[in-house]
């Protein structure tokens, strides 16, 4: 993959990149619908492939915000086309590298020294590059290091992207605006976050000595004193990716016992830590052939609010689906339903989301599940996606649902969406 020489900063530079995306889309909608006057048959998969080409070129060239919006949609398919998603899915760990003179001018600035005075060995090669930053390998004092350097301009320009990422995301997303209002809020504020590497790195050495007695889990040591603001040096953990590790054909008993210990991950930081890793794309993990699963990012951690824990949970439990007036109150309390409804919009939505919540709550009816139904993640997603298409919905003035609620399905819809991947059947804890 071609390096990147240079990363837009300047607010006009970026701005300029994101006009030529939306001209793109829009070039290509004028050929599509020229094209179908001839051709009535004609259907959109081309368009939505050419569309997606266009959108990953221009948010790969701009890193950070842009380049993160894209991955957290590719992890969402309710939300876009097959090919979207797909080229999407790309942002997770092979995104344009920058250059070596970029890593250099990186560590000088934020080290003050370049990377080969501070590390015996050190790789000017990305081994990996995502959307906030790219990760180089390292040797010191005979470790074998990963260090992650992030990309300049990222933190200065997140809510500057976002604002003119807006109308893109419209095209694409077919959102109402209260809707998208709090799809940017949410994508903000988390990408703030990760932006900060000194709070990354304090997260990372707190949630990973919390989490490392959890089986077949394993994770790097961090080491402060080669890390900084913009660079976190951890150990370099090796593994393959899913897709690489999938390739190899693995047994259904290593597939049942890394699904295990992501389950087991997610439950118990759900319930015990209250703090989870919201971002599971397949980019942030490592598998083994022996069956054990490296967890390798803490930048993304969604603290859980104790009132919407007791909430959250509570409706997905099982016993409650037949005590309707609970629902209701439940339902309130998380905002899906609100006061000003009236008593047919109350009903209306009642029964919209206790159908959503049956379906994502399926698995905890049962004290093991198999992932590897592909029905039953079809379902999840299809139901999704035609919530995403009730008119009501997408004329409310309001969004419905709580806040917290985004990160905590989109961390449940990923952890899914791996397992499923996996084929892995688990052993369900409740709460």
């Amino acid at each position: 993959m071609k390096n990147q020489e240079h990363i837009p900063t300047s607010k006009v530079a970026r701005a300029t990149q994101f006009v030529k995306a939306t001209a793109k889309v829009g070039g290509n909608y004028i050929k599509h619908y020229g094209k179908k006057l001839i051709d009535p048959s004609l259907t959109k998969e081309q368009l939505h492939a050419d569309n997606a080409e266009d959108v990953y070129e221009a948010l790969s060239n701009l890193k950070g915000s842009a380049l993160k919006m894209a991955q957290m949609m590719s992890m969402d398919k309710s939300l876009l086309p097959k090919a979207y998603s797909d080229k999407f899915a790309m942002s997770q760990y092979s995104a344009p590298p920058l250059s070596g003179p970029l890593v250099v001018k990186t560590f000088k600035s934020s080290l003050g020294k370049s990377p080969f005075d501070i590390f015996d060995e050190f790789s000017m090669d990305a081994a990996n590059a995502a959307s906030i930053g790219q990760v180089h390998k390292a040797k010191k004092d005979g470790k074998d290091l990963a260090v992650k350097i992030q990309y300049p301009g990222v933190a200065s320009s997140i809510s500057s992207d976002l604002k003119m990422a807006r109308p893109l995301a419209v095209q694409l997303l077919n959102l109402n605006d209260a809707e998208i209002d709090r799809y940017f809020v949410e994508v903000e504020t988390k990408l703030q976050e990760e932006a900060d590497y000194s709070l990354e790195l304090k997260r990372s050495m707190e949630v990973t000595e919390l989490c490392k007695a959890i089986p077949n889990t394993f994770y790097p040591k961090y080491y402060p004193e080669y890390s900084s603001e913009r660079i976190i040096t951890m150990d370099w953990l090796e593994g393959l990716h899913l897709k690489e590790f999938l390739a190899t054909n693995p047994s259904q008993k290593h597939r049942d016992q890394i699904g295990q210990a992501l389950w087991d991950f997610y439950h118990f930081q759900m319930h015990e830590l209250k703090a989870v890793h919201a971002d599971p794309h397949p980019g942030n993990f490592l598998f083994t052939q022996d069956g054990r699963l490296g967890i390798l990012d803490f930048g993304c951690i969604k603290v859980i609010p104790e009132d919407f824990y007791q909430s959250y949970f509570a409706l997905i439990n099982p016993n409650l689906l037949d005590k309707p007036e609970r629902m209701m109150e439940i339902f309130k309390e998380l905002e899906f339903i609100l006061e000003e409804d009236s008593e047919y919009f109350q009903q209306f939505f009642f029964d919209l989301f206790y159908k959503m919540i049956e379906i994502l709550g399926r698995p905890f009816t049962n004290s093991t599940f198999d992932f590897g139904n592909d029905d039953y993640v079809k379902e999840v997603y299809g139901y999704f996606e035609y919530v995403a298409g009730i008119k009501e919905l997408k004329n409310a003035k309001a969004a419905r649902g709580s806040q917290h609620g985004l990160y905590v399905n989109r961390t449940f819809f990923g952890l899914y969406t791996l397992l499923n991947d996996l084929k892995a059947k688990v052993n369900i804890q409740m709460p």
